[in-house]
């Protein structure tokens, strides 16, 4: 119980220092790419179910419901902080100029390495799509910056992150009824599927500018609630199936990582979210959580599909406990434990090669 109410009070004193901070950005700028783990309201305006602008989503946000899949920070909202940007990274959609120069968000909820992924759930941006935003941003910084060398320059020294493939297995690979990737490849030949088409779309990144770009592995989604409701033999046990192919899937990423860094300037490194969240799991009072029933904080619907928070429901009251806020999105709590490890690696095997701090520095 003291372990516990010590880790409450790091952890609140953690986002009051994050939110405090006004120290020169260790980085001119960071751009996101990924999915609804990360979206921050890109989505708010597309026709579609993947879309979390209303109540309780952002209830522990400064800014309410602005699109984020939480009910307060995201993992990005608190590496931003810790690389020391006064504000949170704005979504793409109603940026401004000014702001693209710190660097902007171009998630999208449902979206994936696959352009297919995620269509049950209406409009997303997928991977591609996204891409194609930041080459458009790109030619807006030309512009701003005055000629290529000097927006080449700035983009060499940002931080990018990167976080996709959940979707490609929870919302493709695992859902045949809708499609054809399970029966057309084994777990292993769809891991060199998105691997291959990873590696094209990674390289027009890099293509375009980006030099320090960090890779976020795919979590344990064998262990969301909505699988563990769907899949689990008894409702607690992870979905083994599903665990397994993200792993081949992310041990395949770690190697990537290592091809991309013999190109000339490039610094990427791979985080290990699945090992994070496993520790969280195996010992959630370590951290401030509570695991036991393995349920999201904000009650959910199904129709149609649909898994995140029923709209203006009253979520729980001890959501600094909860590791999921709804039935696939972690709570900020879980959030900031990420992005904190992510930053700065608790153990050698939260990072490769290096964390994101160091990155920073290179």
């Amino acid at each position: 119980m003291e372990r516990a109410s010590s880790w409450l009070l790091q952890l609140l004193l953690f986002l009051a220092a994050i939110r405090l901070a006004r120290a020169a950005p260790q980085v001119p700028c960071y751009f996101v790419f990924g999915d609804s783990l990360v979206d921050n309201g890109n989505n708010n305006d597309i026709v579609s179910l993947a879309r979390a602008n209303y109540p309780p989503y952002g209830i522990d946000f400064e800014g309410g419901a602005t699109g984020r899949f939480s009910n307060g920070l995201t993992t990005v909202d608190a590496i931003s902080r810790l690389l020391g940007f006064d504000n949170y990274i704005p979504a793409y959609a109603g940026a401004t100029n000014d702001q693209l120069l710190t660097g902007v968000n171009f998630a999208s909820a449902a979206a994936g390495i696959r352009d297919e992924t995620g269509q049950q759930l209406g409009a997303r941006i997928s991977f591609g799509g996204q891409l194609q935003n930041y080459q458009s941003a790109v030619q807006q910084l030309v512009s701003i910056l005055g000629d290529e060398d000097s927006a080449t320059n700035h983009l060499s020294q940002c931080i990018f992150t990167v976080g996709m493939g959940s979707n490609d297995y929870l919302n493709n690979y695992f859902m045949p009824a809708i499609y054809p990737t399970s029966q057309q490849y084994t777990q292993e030949q769809y891991a060199d599927v998105l691997l291959d088409q990873y590696s094209q779309q990674l390289r027009t990144l890099y293509n375009n500018g980006a030099r320090k770009v960090a890779l976020m592995g795919v979590g344990q989604v064998g262990c969301s609630p909505n699988e563990l409701a769907q899949q689990s033999t008894n409702g607690v046990t992870c979905v083994e199936r599903i665990n397994s192919a993200i792993q081949i899937f992310n041990r395949r990423l770690v190697g990537l990582v290592d091809e991309f860094n013999t190109l000339p300037g490039a610094h990427f490194t791979y985080i290990n979210t699945y090992g994070i969240f496993e520790d969280i799991l195996r010992a959630p009072g370590a951290h401030g959580l509570k695991v036991t029933n393995r349920s999201g904080c904000c009650g959910v619907g199904r129709n149609n599909g649909q898994v995140t928070c029923l709209p203006f429901q009253t979520p729980c009251a001890n959501r600094n406990e909860y590791l999921f806020w709804d039935a696939f999105h972690p709570t900020e709590a879980a959030n900031v434990v990420v992005g904190r490890r992510a930053y700065s690696a608790a153990t050698p095997s939260d990072v490769h090669p290096v964390d994101l701090r160091t990155l920073a520095q290179r």
